[in-house]
């Protein structure tokens, strides 16, 4: 079954951009990854409209996200054995565990701030998974 894709009136990842600003002087410490939270637009492509209430559930189980920040010591591994040479870079979307993770608001966009281990993969587009 082909995953649900979503309309997307505006690019996503310029959409959490332009919403978040300027976040220059937000610093991460040690291995902390901030992402900014994928919110599934109100219409799939096919023309289903999502309640809000459906839309809303997302600031709360979502599991994609857009690396928006990076800790100094972020994807960092010393002993080559963790990440193997992954990395996980500014502007890429990142799929996670709903539970891991602080929950917050940069400039009122929700956002988690991770440990870099808790980042389980990356995606090409934010509606790949679900």
């Amino acid at each position: 079954m082909p995953y649900m894709r979503m309309n997307h009136p505006v690019d996503p990842k310029k959409y959490l951009l332009d919403e978040l600003g300027d976040i220059s002087d937000i610093q991460l410490f040690n291995n902390q990854v901030l992402v900014a939270l994928y919110v599934r637009p109100e219409k799939t492509s096919g023309g289903i409209l999502l309640p809000g209430k459906t839309r809303d559930e997302d600031k709360y189980q979502g599991k994609v996200g857009l690396v928006i920040k990076k800790g100094n010591q972020a994807f960092v591994d010393t002993s080559k054995n963790w990440f193997n040479g992954t990395s996980v870079e500014l502007n890429d979307w990142v799929f996670f565990r709903p539970a891991e993770g602080w929950a917050l608001d940069v400039h009122g966009v929700p956002c988690r701030i991770l440990d870099d281990v808790d980042v389980r993969g990356a995606l090409p587009a934010p509606d790949v998974i679900w």
